[in-house]
């Protein structure tokens, strides 16, 4: 069950003109009164290059998790057992329901006819594998539930693209002039195993149809975590500090036993003993950070809509339909000392925001503030705007400075005949012992940049980076 539209359902999103919702890792999740060529997935720069009169919105998960909450109450009237995989999608598996209802065909009949009472924009898909039905969703028509009877055969007709998560493979297969899922699954398994591996094998078997099933395994009841608080939690604050906390006792424990789990169950209980349960879905496994957004975004939408009176006492997280893909370890990875660095990241991250701790690549330009691209840290890595591998000529020469001022700070410098001779260093003047230089940097005129001159000047307390134009002297960088 996917609903399309549902992050553009904010109360703040205008009724009228272009509207693009966009994730800082996904691109835009969500449009509406864009151009064709606009679409979920683009890249936010080139959506707005697109369109740039419309309104950009910055998603907001947890508060798409509070008002879809009411919407898995509906389905769970229907059909109890409900997956969420985030905000506006549902797994629901309907074996039970089937029986009981009397037909597939009664059964998504009866789900789009709820949904549509309700007023939603929903499509409906129904196949063999949480994969295959999600595809079917997507392709469905508005009010009209798509039921795939022959899941291999549907699967055929899709593009290899349709494998998410999976692009460095997907890429090989175009390169190999396998387009479809029909073709890959035409291959030897054999074959796809010694060339690809793992990664190779999954793909095979999603192309086959032979997706996971939905429904609980049997695991050791150890693997669960709970965490009990005497004070309830009752800010949103504390909440998120909690499920972040508790999620890492979770993995912690998995990761040890080399597993990471596809499905989740997050118990929480209220001060007054009512106690609510969900099952969370990922079609890839959990990692820490994953499981912890889900957990914050489902105690938000429970506490946001009262259905968590008095605060939180208890939080159990229970794991199940594990993955052991993580237990083939490289003889030099150090996995521990990587998940520790990324839950250090992740507290910084919780303390003092997302847009504070970032993360770098290079990049090719001819200053160094140039030559590298910033991006929040655990945002995936994209390609950058200007390429290494090309020559770059007129760029610094080498060495680079070891610290580089994050916006241009006027620097003072005495001249003799276009000879620096001394520097100003806080109250005090430092005589230049050495220089180089200049090197005419040609600015770029359809920017309106000015050429300057750069300079490498050394003094007896340090080595300096500095460029001179019409507007006088900038300090560019602070070498070792």
């Amino acid at each position: 069950m996917w609903f399309p539209a549902w992050s553009l359902g904010r109360p703040d999103a205008p009724a009228e003109g272009a509207v693009l919702v966009v994730d800082t890792k996904a691109g835009v999740v969500a449009c509406s009164g864009v151009d064709s060529d606009v679409g979920p997935g683009m890249p936010r720069r080139q959506a707005e290059a697109l369109c740039p009169d419309a309104t950009v919105l910055i998603r907001d998960i947890g508060e798409e998790a509070r008002r879809f909450e009411p919407v898995v109450c509906q389905v769970e009237e229907l059909i109890p057992r409900v997956e969420v995989i985030e905000p506006g999608k549902l797994l629901i598996p309907v074996t039970g329901a089937v029986k009981y209802y009397g037909g597939e065909p009664e059964v998504v009949e009866l789900l789009q006819g709820k949904m549509t009472a309700a007023g939603h924009d929903v499509r409906l898909g129904l196949a063999d594998g949480p994969f295959a039905a999600e595809w079917a969703a997507r392709i469905a028509e508005p009010g009209t539930p798509l039921v795939i009877e022959d899941t291999r055969r549907f699967l055929s007709t899709l593009d290899v693209g349709t494998l998410s998560g999976h692009d460095d493979i997907v890429s090989v297969f175009r390169w190999l002039g396998v387009t479809t899922l029909g073709s890959l699954a035409d291959l030897p398994r054999e074959a796809i195993a010694s060339r690809f591996g793992a990664e190779g094998l999954d793909v095979h078997r999603l192309a086959h149809g032979q997706d996971r099933v939905v429904g609980p395994r049997p695991i050791p009841p150890e693997l669960a975590v709970e965490a009990t608080y005497e004070d309830p939690l009752e800010s949103l604050d504390q909440l998120a500090f909690a499920a972040k906390a508790t999620a890492a006792r979770l993995m912690v424990g998995l990761h040890r036993e080399g597993m990471s789990p596809f499905r989740v169950t997050t118990e929480l209980e209220a001060a007054d003993g009512t106690v609510r349960s969900r099952v969370w879905r990922s079609m890839s496994p959990f990692s820490e950070s994953a499981l912890a957004d889900r957990v914050w975004w489902q105690a938000r939408a429970w506490v946001d809509t009262g259905v968590i009176p008095g605060g939180v006492v208890r939080i159990r997280l229970d794991p199940s339909d594990l993955s052991g893909a993580g237990r083939q370890l490289g003889m030099f990875e150090d996995v521990m000392s990587q998940v520790e660095a990324e839950r250090a990241f992740a507290r910084a991250q919780a303390i003092v925001g997302p847009e504070a701790v970032l993360q770098a690549q290079p990049q090719g330009g001819r200053l160094p503030t140039e030559q590298v691209d910033w991006r929040q840290w655990g945002e995936p890595e994209s390609k950058p705007e200007r390429s290494t591998d090309d020559p770059w000529p007129g760029a610094t020469p080498s060495p680079a400075p070891a610290l580089i001022p994050p916006r241009p700070t006027r620097f003072e410098v005495e001249w003799e005949g276009g000879i620096p001779t001394r520097v100003r260093l806080g109250t005090r003047w430092e005589p230049v012992t050495t220089w180089a230089g200049p090197w005419r940097l040609t600015g770029r005129w359809w920017r309106d940049e000015e050429s300057v001159d750069r300079y490498q000047i050394v003094t007896s307390a340090g080595a300096f980076l500095c460029t001179v134009g019409s507007d006088g002297t900038f300090l560019a960088g602070i070498y070792d």
